[in-house]
């Protein structure tokens, strides 16, 4: 969830180190810090509540000189769990005896009872963090160590001994004025990757926080701790054994980073459909055996999930096997039934969804076996399941999703066409419309300034509602999901057939429906349009996302946006793309921060 940076080399570790949070600031925004590190003017610690720019005045103003010549450093941006997001709270957070710095991402669960030992020995607490007893502990350890230990093996040692104390998810990184060299990591159930440079070496939760400066990176396995030099990178396990992790090269490019021109990240991204979509269709599937699969669970969260119950219709009309679509946050408490002929789906754009990576460890304990459809290379979700389809959408930085939900959906395509051909059928109409799907994509967005425009009518509404049937129904949800989360507007997504069991109560005189027509020839057509002759005669202004060439609609909607032909199943690769646009552009009208949304950051790694 936060950002975290480390460096250790032969340049100001400042520049880079604020440069990573600059990179990785869409992974939490509620405050941000950096601890410098050198072997004169020891530990330099600034932090800020707020955005990164609170940060970088604060440290305009700091004359010290530490953090001008230290050339080692650590960095973070923070997504507040434990404790507010205030100054006090922000990272680094110090020892009592300033002699070590330490940043997290994730979640101690024990330290409730560690921080009660703590004070016990007398130390004295500055913040509400779980973070805090990280470092009082390494403190500890170090002061226990000196004298059979010194150097980076000192701070190798006593991270090893703190990490062994913790339970949850965390990525701890710790520097020491005692050993102004070296950054020490830690990682459990959290992102940690290593860029391996010459005469430095780098440590983030992501590869854009260096990928500037190194293409070589390792993504370290679970319980593994990490020692950079300039000149050396070590890996244990956390018993100290020697270990390895997951060496990969970056193969996307800076400028896949940035803004590009446009205004925001999101608006490059959506823009970037056409060929995420395209490289995703040349992914390499699997080498996986589909033929005994009988049962396919889908597991993910929130768009992921959206996808997810896209695919489920998919998956069932191609296959014909039962496809049940799970929120992961709850599938392991419904004591879902698996055996080895179940095939599990876990969609993570990031590969470090915790909620998804646990879901993920419960089915392969009940002998399922695991797809990852993911996006990140070399990430957990990944590498603890037992295939991979990797989506080919290069870095999405803002929070909310966009192409990496039409590259979910076009793998999860592929995967239901395989499990089609594995049990003899064969959908070669299909294959052919998927390919057609980037060149048309791009013909969608050439025309959007209707769409532009009708955002900017509707950023003054009080509530905007969604309804759909079949693949329709997840894409309202979408849609609903991306306005709440950019406008922070009240907008439900609602199957169009439920209205008259309820929801309909919401509408009044001139509320927004945006409706997700099917095509002409579609049995549910005639339902949807009678669905939307409903809300109409209760006053709703009819907003209707319907196929070129569909005239039959115009008598009954306000507003008609229209997306390119496609078969029933593929439809969400068109429909979705207008809600993206308007989410987009309402916000941006009512001036909110499009790219990074309030309470929200991009992977979430807790629980």
């Amino acid at each position: 969830m936060c950002g975290i940076v480390g460096y250790a080399g032969g340049r100001p570790a400042l520049d880079i180190v604020m440069d990573g949070l600059r990179r990785l600031e869409y992974r939490g925004y509620d405050s941000a810090g950096v601890a410098i590190v050198d072997a004169i003017s020891g530990l330099a610690v600034e932090k800020a509540a707020g955005k990164l720019i609170n940060l970088e005045k604060a440290l305009a103003e700091r004359i010290d000189t530490g953090f001008d010549i230290g050339m080692t450093g650590i960095g973070h941006t923070r997504w507040a769990t434990h404790g507010g997001p205030t100054d006090r709270n922000a990272h680094p957070h110090v020892s009592a005896d300033g002699r070590v710095a330490v940043i997290h991402n994730g979640i101690i669960e024990n330290f409730a009872a560690l921080r009660a030992s703590l004070e016990a020995d007398g130390v004295e607490f500055r913040s509400d963090t779980d973070t805090e007893v990280a470092a009082h502990l390494m403190a500890a350890e170090m002061r226990a160590l000196r004298g059979s230990l010194e150097g980076p093996a000192l701070l190798a040692e006593a991270m090893r001994l703190v990490a062994r104390r913790l339970e949850g998810a965390f990525t701890l990184l710790a520097v020491s004025p005692d050993v102004p060299d070296a950054v020490v990591a830690a990682r459990r159930n959290s992102p940690l990757v290593v860029g391996r440079g010459k005469g430095e070496n780098f440590l983030a939760s992501d590869v854009s926080a260096f990928m500037e400066h190194t293409r070589e990176a390792i993504e370290l396995g679970q319980d593994q701790v990490v020692l950079i030099t300039p000149e050396s990178v070590e890996i244990t396990g956390f018993d100290g054994s020697p270990a390895t992790g997951t060496a990969f090269v970056v193969d996307w490019d800076v400028a896949a980073a940035t803004k590009g021109g446009y205004d925001f990240y999101m608006l490059k991204e959506i823009a970037e459909q056409p060929q995420a979509v395209a490289d995703t269709l040349l992914s390499r599937f699997p080498d996986l055996s589909l033929d005994e699969v009988r049962k396919v669970v889908i597991i993910a969260c929130g768009t992921a999930y959206h996808a997810g119950m896209i695919a489920g219709y998919a998956i069932e009309q191609w296959a014909r096997i039962p496809c049940d679509v799970e929120l992961a946050s709850e599938f392991r408490y419904k004591d879902p039934i698996l055996d080895a002929s179940t095939l599990v789906i876990a969609i993570s754009q990031s590969g470090e969804t915790m909620d998804t990576l646990m879901a993920l460890r419960h089915a392969k304990a009940q002998g399922a076996r695991v797809l990852a459809i993911c996006n990140t290379n070399g990430s957990t979700i990944p590498r603890e399941s037992d295939a991979v389809l990797y989506t080919h959408g290069g870095p999405e930085i803002a929070v909310a999703s966009t192409k990496a939900f039409l590259t979910q959906l076009v793998a999860c395509y592929q995967v239901g066409l395989r499990l089609g051909a594995a049990r003899g059928f064969s959908h070669a109409d299909v294959t052919a419309a998927l390919r057609a799907v980037p060149d048309q994509l791009r013909a969608l967005l050439t025309r959007t300034d209707e769409i532009r425009e009708l955002a900017y009518d509707l950023a003054t509404a009080r509530q905007v509602l969604f309804i759909g049937r079949h693949v329709g129904y997840p894409v309202a949800l979408e849609g609903a999901l991306k306005l709440k989360e950019l406008a922070y507007m009240h907008a439900e997504g609602f199957a169009a057939g439920e209205l008259k069991h309820g929801p309909i109560a919401l509408i009044d005189e001139g509320t927004p429906v945006i409706c997700v027509l099917p095509a002409p020839g579609d049995p549910l057509h005639g339902k949807v349009v009678s669905n939307i002759q409903e809300v109409r005669a209760r006053g709703a202004r009819t907003i209707v996302i319907a196929e070129e060439g569909d005239e039959t609609i115009v008598p009954f909607a306000d507003d008609v946006i229209r997306v390119p032909v496609t078969p029933a199943l593929l439809a969400p690769l068109m429909t979705t793309v207008p809600m993206q646009i308007l989410a987009c552009e309402i916000a941006a009208a009512r001036g909110h921060d499009v790219d990074q949304p309030r309470n929200l950051a991009k992977s979430v790694t807790v629980e």
